[in-house]
């Protein structure tokens, strides 16, 4: 569009990615929604004027797709990922091959501010296939792209969220406990709209001064939970009264051997090796404080859309 800058958003219709996709339309840029299935972005069309949203079939997989939808951009965003898939030929297509593809052909096009979103745990010793993954994709993208910025976060909340909502329908469907793997492990749950105004923030910054050095910056809200602790607290806004089975190691690997196949894959046996990490912020990087941002608390947000999970629960719409 005349007048408008543009921003490739690849992931843009996920959970992270509508939320970036609307602070960016916001701030007036042209958007191309870089996704595998078009059909799942058509309702982010609304958050701009006609045309400046626009989804695009592109994943990260097709080098000719990639290149078309990063042409004439000057800003990439790329949230691209998959996670809880058992297959490591899958996660490297995607989270290593794909992450270096964006970056290197976003190079090629002259793009001036390049984001990736990872995530915390990103490692290549990490004990999870994911994580180790996600160290690769990191590495394929500094080395393509130099002046990248790395956004590493914990985990997400939000009223489209998996987790909190996964564990919401945990408490309402299993009876008599609430099951809890990885019950000591430490996450600090962010919220996910303060994430995209992280990623709004650093391109502004770009944007208003092309010298601003890039940098890696890791995010978590400001509680630090154990899985044991968020549990109770899922009880707790869902109004169940169940005691907290804490499923041993033996048993959680079997149930997840069986899980990691149905529809869904509710829990694998990558994701058992990434809870037995904490998978809290490193306070020796930057985060919100030096941007100036205070993240809002779970119990901020969390309890209103909670409440669906309740004994005759709210129909609530996400």
């Amino acid at each position: 569009m005349i007048g408008r800058k543009t921003a490739t958003v690849f992931g843009g219709a996920g959970f992270l990615g509508k939320y970036v996709v609307r602070k960016l339309a916001a701030d007036g840029y042209a958007i191309r929604v870089a996704c595998r299935r078009t059909d799942l972005a058509n309702d982010l069309r609304q958050l701009g004027d006609v045309g400046q949203v626009v989804p695009f079939y592109a994943p990260v997989q097709n080098e000719d797709a990639v290149a078309e939808v990063v042409s004439e951009a000057s800003v990439v965003v790329n949230l691209a990922a998959i996670l809880g898939v058992p297959s490591g030929a899958a996660l490297n297509a995607v989270n290593v091959e794909g992450a270096a593809r964006v970056a290197r052909l976003a190079a090629a096009a002259g793009v001036q501010t390049f984001v990736h979103m990872s995530a915390i745990g990103a490692s290549s010793t990490s004990p999870s296939a994911y994580g180790r993954s996600r160290a690769a994709g990191e590495e394929g993208v500094t080395r393509h792209f130099p002046p990248a910025t790395i956004v590493r976060a914990s985990v997400l909340f939000g009223p489209e969220d998996h987790f909190l909502n996964m564990l919401g329908g945990v408490a309402r469907y299993t009876p008599f406990v609430m099951p809890v793997y990885g019950a000591s492990t430490k996450l600090q749950p962010v919220y996910v709209a303060d994430v995209a105004e992280v990623i709004r923030v650093i391109i502004r910054a770009f944007d208003e001064n092309p010298s601003t050095r890039s940098n890696l910056c890791e995010l978590g809200g400001p509680d630090i939970l154990t899985m044991r602790a968020i549990a109770e607290r899922v009880l707790a806004m869902t109004g169940r009264n169940k005691p907290i089975f804490e499923v041993p190691s033996g048993l959680a690997s079997l149930q997840a051997a069986v899980l990691e196949h149905l529809p869904g894959r509710m829990l694998t046996r990558d994701q058992l090796k990434m809870l037995t990490v904490d998978n809290v912020v490193d306070k020796n990087l930057p985060g919100f404080r030096d941007l100036g941002m205070a993240p809002v608390a779970m119990d901020m947000i969390a309890p209103a859309y909670m409440k669906r999970y309740a004994p005759g629960g709210e129909k609530i719409s996400v």
